[in-house]
């Protein structure tokens, strides 16, 4: 009977020590997509500009830490007879908190991370009266990180027991798909839901599945390909945009 006890507590305590395990990766990494604003077929003007700000709220990999992020973005975008186009750049300053203290070499309170890159979209659509079927879309980032939370990275990749994905630049691509409408009594006012399945290209030193697995909260399914739901809302001039998935990113913008 004490050795059965034994066994239990050495069990207890080998899968609490498991679900512990954290691995740190790229500040955005399943963070470097976002949605970007095309102008539908039923649009006067097709070719706009956008400008938007915003803020992104999610947790690291193991559902560990938390970092948040402020983001701007500009895109130019095209629309053709049943296509459409977009591209443009973005900058990112956030903060990976993790607001501990103590003497182990990942103890801290706060590191800083930056990114700036580079988007592109394209969609084939259909029109049916005051709505665009965007049917088939291709969405693609590149990012490079850089600031003390990449800097940390590389320090504790190489201090033992400790794992680390090092990289800073990171692309990524996916499908997607969307419908964008506007209201029946006003052209002026359009909504649009896009949905986004993606991966993140590139060599994975620390094996990024694995401690997905070890938190116990990210369906195997979603451990390399992420999914995304965003919602768009123009108005003449202004915007809104809405995403979900691992975080919380929300922005505003102008479009001209």
């Amino acid at each position: 009977m004490k050795t059965k006890i034994i066994l239990l507590a050495a069990g207890i305590i080998f899968l609490l020590s498991a679900c512990e395990r954290q691995i740190y990766t790229p500040a955005l990494y399943h963070q470097d997509i976002a949605y970007q604003p095309k102008p539908a077929s039923f649009d006067s003007a097709k070719t706009a500009n956008y400008l938007s700000g915003g803020l992104n709220y999610y947790l690291d990999q193991t559902w560990t830490d938390l970092l948040i992020s402020a983001q701007f973005n500009y895109s130019r975008a095209h629309v053709f007879k049943n296509f459409n186009l977009s591209y443009g750049a973005f900058g990112v300053a956030g903060d990976y908190d993790k607001s501990s203290t103590g003497s182990s070499p990942n103890d801290f309170s706060y590191k800083f991370f930056g990114a700036a890159g580079a988007r592109a979209s394209a969609n084939l659509f259909t029109n049916y009266g005051r709505m665009d079927f965007r049917y088939l879309g291709v969405e693609m980032a590149y990012s490079h990180e850089f600031g003390s939370f990449a800097d940390f990275r590389k320090f504790i990749n190489t201090q033992p027991g400790y794992e680390a994905d090092t990289r800073t630049d990171l692309f990524t691509l996916g499908l997607s798909s969307e419908i964008i409408f506007h209201n029946q009594n006003n052209n002026n006012i359009e909504h649009g839901i896009r949905l986004f399945l993606g991966t993140t290209f590139g060599p994975n030193p620390v094996g990024i599945n694995s401690g997905y697995a070890s938190s116990g909260l990210t369906p195997p399914a979603f451990r390399d390909v992420f999914p995304k739901v965003s919602y768009f809302i123009n108005s003449k001039h202004f915007f809104g945009v809405g995403e979900f998935g691992s975080a919380i990113f929300l922005r505003a913008g102008y479009k001209f």
